[in-house]
């Protein structure tokens, strides 16, 4: 699948809703592979006290929207869909057998796939079409497949058409043969 996405970057702190601009999911996932995540992704995964780590995520991460370019970090503020759904899996089992069985899916055709920055989670982002749902019933009926299919339960933030994704260290990260 040809995917000549953009989407909407963000510097950290998670309080700036402004972009610093536009990225193609290659971008996106030279950042996630490249060093520059990589130390305060570590830094995070040592925190053992939950409110520490997710006061440190909030502060110290740079983040996109996946499923569109924004002028600001609001629903209303919309420029242009991705046609693009990121669905996070937080707190899986085995982390790498789900993100071999999401691989291995022939419904979706995975165009990013992700460590979340705890480390014990995925980001899944999967292309949607517009002309057959909205964006709000694509996640609902992603959401219940992976329910029935995998027996997972996605973040249900996800179903905010603005709802940002914090960019970690992952240097395995996939990205599809249209990622850019």
């Amino acid at each position: 699948m040809e995917n000549g996405s953009r989407v909407s970057f963000f510097e950290a702190p998670i309080s700036n809703t402004k972009p610093s601009g536009e990225l193609s999911l290659g971008d996106v996932h030279r950042l996630i592979t490249g060093e520059k995540y990589k130390a305060r992704t570590e830094q995070l995964r040592a925190l053992a006290d939950k409110r520490e780590a997710r006061r440190f995520k909030a502060a110290s991460f740079d983040y996109c929207t996946f499923s569109g370019v924004f002028g600001l970090r609001a629903n209303h503020a919309l420029v242009e869909h991705s046609g693009l759904l990121c669905m996070d899996l937080d707190h899986l089992p085995d982390v790498a057998k789900m993100k071999q069985r999401l691989l291995a899916d022939r419904l979706f055709d995975t165009q990013l796939l992700f460590v979340s920055p705890s480390g014990d989670g995925l980001k899944w982002v999967v292309p949607v079409d517009l002309s057959r749902a909205s964006h709000e019933e694509y996640f609902d009926g992603v959401a219940r497949y992976l329910h029935v299919c995998y027996g997972v339960e996605a973040d249900k933030s996800g179903r905010d058409v603005s709802r940002a994704c914090f960019l970690p260290y992952d240097p395995d990260a996939y990205l599809g043969s249209g990622g850019g």
